[in-house]
């Protein structure tokens, strides 16, 4: 194992006896020889296995909220801004391997930082099981949580109502994109609202993916009437 993996295996809190996963969970297609070398596989499992913890943890941490609040806290933890942030927290960018030209510089794809850091823990769940999966995701992603203090909102309906309320038509939602393969599609949404600029946003499913462009669109409009954005 190169001494670059040994220092990643500190920082992760988990010693491999299979160094290979770890390799795999780094590694994008465009640099495997097979879908078993490559994190695509792992990024499906690192999805479940961060969703399990997640949803206990939220579960948890408010127990008086009711199943609403808990989902938007849920969504906003398991997106892939939140995975991208502590893929750049934990130096994965210099690790991942990839051939394609436009993925050279992992540090510039939230994507890509998104989807290995799912399969990292994926990789650590395979090796030594849930508790250092769990150990991992509640390090990185407790104070995330800790730091929301009000459930977020929910971009399409806050969208739809600052249209509401200006009078506007709502805003319309349209798959422009659906790539990946068919266990891990990704699919990007363009929304349109009255005196603005379409915009994108993606993500795994058409929910997700409305989600995001909902968010970019609000942050283009800026504060609403009560003065805040999401």
């Amino acid at each position: 194992m190169s001494d670059a993996l040994a220092r990643l295996q500190e920082t992760l809190d988990h010693r491999f006896k299979d160094p290979g996963l770890l390799a795999a969970a780094l590694t994008h297609r465009s640099a495997a020889r097979s879908i078993e070398e490559s994190y695509e596989r792992l990024e499906f499992l690192g999805d479940r296995v961060l969703g399990l913890v997640v949803a206990r943890m939220v579960y948890e941490a408010h127990p008086d909220e009711p199943e609403g609040a808990l989902a938007r806290r849920y969504a906003a933890l398991v997106r892939g801004e939140a995975l991208a942030e502590v893929a750049t927290t934990i130096g994965l960018a210099p690790h991942i391997r990839a051939t394609a030209a436009e993925l050279e510089d992992a540090s510039d794809n939230p994507a890509i930082l998104a989807n290995a850091c799912e399969a990292v823990i994926a990789s650590i769940y395979l090796d030594g099981g849930l508790e250092p999966a769990q150990r991992f995701i509640e390090r990185h992603w407790r104070p995330m949580m800790e730091a929301d203090r009000r459930p977020p909102k929910d971009c399409k309906t806050e969208l739809q109502e600052r249209m509401q309320g200006a009078g506007h038509p709502l805003p319309r939602y349209a798959v422009v994109e659906r790539s990946g393969p068919s266990h891990a599609p990704e699919f990007t949404v363009e929304v349109s609202v009255a005196g603005a600029t379409p915009v994108r946003g993606g993500g795994r499913s058409r929910r997700a993916a409305e989600q995001e462009a909902a968010r970019a669109m609000l942050r283009q409009l800026g504060p609403g009437a009560d003065g805040e954005t999401t």
